[in-house]
């Protein structure tokens, strides 16, 4: 099983177009030791030529054109995109699709609850009708007790794993989460018995999703915010990352805390706001990770999970 993180950032990116915070401003200075990083995405494929797109973010054109397996080139036009993953239907995971119109049709798996949301209140099932037959839905079953396939990957198992964060400001369960409106995903490899759990909107790691956690070889988590209150803070929003449905690294029952409990033999944080200290390669904050045994995700990374 193949891993390529197309994007590692939360929503915005990094540096933020609009952003003067510490890590920003320092980036662009040249003072502060970083990579640029674009908005969430992940691409996961079994043979390294069929890959399944985790969410498709606003950065998606560039994202695609630095990994050069999504163009392996077999036609005149061509695609390594053999179906898109949306783990929510969040801006920033789901913009991308309209970039993708002239790759239409394309397989979209997701749940009944992201679907709704996608039709209504953010319409682009049905704006993207107009492209070549548009989106075609097909439902990920909100249920651990029910595992699908997708055809590019059949040796994958995938199991939807229902988290505990909130949706998106134009869905009528904004502040109100339902199972379905944020799902992490498992994944085990048929043929090596290896898995991951991929889980960038991990807001509240309760005992159901614990139980997933220790099950997994390979984690990527919820990197979003250091300190709950971090944005806060800096004076560049009113939200902690609970508010958001992030749980932060640091204090007692943060990720740090969890990962430190979990098995794991690689434990990855992805989806890493612009205002988190530890995109300072150099900080105090990214030196604990190391102690910690804890990775962060950069574009462009790879992880092959072998037996």
């Amino acid at each position: 099983m193949y891993i390529h993180v197309l994007g590692s950032a939360a929503g915005g990116g990094f540096p933020q177009w609009n952003c003067n915070c510490a890590n920003c401003d320092g980036f662009r200075k040249g003072t502060l030791k970083a990579s640029a990083r674009t908005q969430s995405s992940i691409a996961m494929s079994e043979d390294g030529e069929h890959w399944i797109l985790f969410n498709a973010s606003p950065d998606i054109r560039a994202q695609l054109a630095s990994f050069p397996a999504m163009q392996p080139c077999r036609a005149v036009r061509d695609t390594g995109i053999s179906a898109v993953l949306l783990i929510d239907s969040q801006v920033d995971h789901t913009t991308g699709l309209l970039t993708l119109r002239e790759g239409l049709p394309l397989d979209v798996w997701c749940t009944a609850q992201v679907h709704e949301d996608l039709s209504t209140g953010f319409p682009l099932f049905r704006m993207l009708e107009h492209w070549n037959g548009g989106l075609s839905w097909r439902e990920i079953p909100a249920t651990e007790s029910e595992s699908f396939t997708i055809l590019c990957a059949p040796s994958l198992r995938l199991t939807a794993i229902p988290l505990l964060s909130n949706a998106p400001p134009y869905s009528p369960r904004r502040d109100n989460p339902h199972p379905g409106d944020n799902i992490g995903v498992f994944l085990e490899d048929t043929r090596t018995g290896q898995t991951v759990l991929y889980a960038p909107g991990l807001g509240e790691p309760d005992e159901r999703i614990l139980n997933w956690m220790r099950k997994a070889d390979v984690l990527m988590v919820d990197g979003t915010v250091w300190h709950d209150d971090e944005m806060i803070r800096q004076e560049v929003g009113t939200k902690t990352g609970q508010d958001m449905g992030h749980l932060a690294q640091s204090g007692p029952g943060g990720m740090i805390e969890v990962l430190d409990t979990m098995p794991a033999r690689r434990k990855i944080l992805i989806h890493i706001n612009n205002t988190n200290p530890i995109l300072d390669e150099n900080s105090a904050e990214r030196a604990e990770l190391l102690r910690h045994g804890i990775e962060v995700a950069w574009d462009g990374m790879h992880v092959e999970v072998a037996g």
